[in-house]
């Protein structure tokens, strides 16, 4: 079963526990799908790795609109984007630990031989792609600006 009928299935079972915020957050995701699914240029089909991207995207959207509505004095719409992030998550793969994503981030180095902060984008290329679904961009983007720097 892929994504899209996983989340399918989650929707009706969210509708019989009456669970408003997972709803919610499981109808935005069905919506993206759909949107992808019939995008202009598609074949139609929504692969597993369009959808984890769609996924990421979603989280970091609802994670900006957090830290915006906590500035504002709105915590009780922050805490909302929040709950929904939880539930956006459990369809995203295991993210790596921080010694996880150091030991891969210096392999990727060694192999491209890079030795300063210069060699940043040529990293990133490598790793970004290495490591979609499995960290998010800003963390690795800290971490191999950390690791050239040393």
């Amino acid at each position: 079963m892929n994504l899209f009928d996983t989340v399918s299935e989650d929707i009706k079972k969210a509708m019989l526990a009456k669970d408003k915020v997972a709803l919610d957050a499981l109808r935005g995701i069905k919506k993206e799908f759909l949107e992808a699914k019939t995008a202009k240029g598609g074949d139609g089909e929504l692969h597993d790795e369009q959808a984890v991207r769609i996924l990421q995207k979603m989280v970091k959207q609802r994670k900006e609109s957090a830290e915006m509505y906590a500035g504002a004095n709105r915590q009780d719409l922050a805490d909302n984007e929040l709950a929904q992030v939880k539930v956006i998550e459990k369809y995203l793969p295991q993210q790596m630990s921080e010694a996880e994503l150091e030991a891969a981030l210096q392999q990727i180095i060694a192999t491209i031989g890079a030795t300063g902060p210069q060699d940043m984008g040529k990293v990133m290329g490598i790793a970004t792609k290495q490591l979609a679904g499995k960290a998010e961009g800003r963390a690795i983007s800290a971490k191999v600006k950390e690791l050239l720097n040393k």
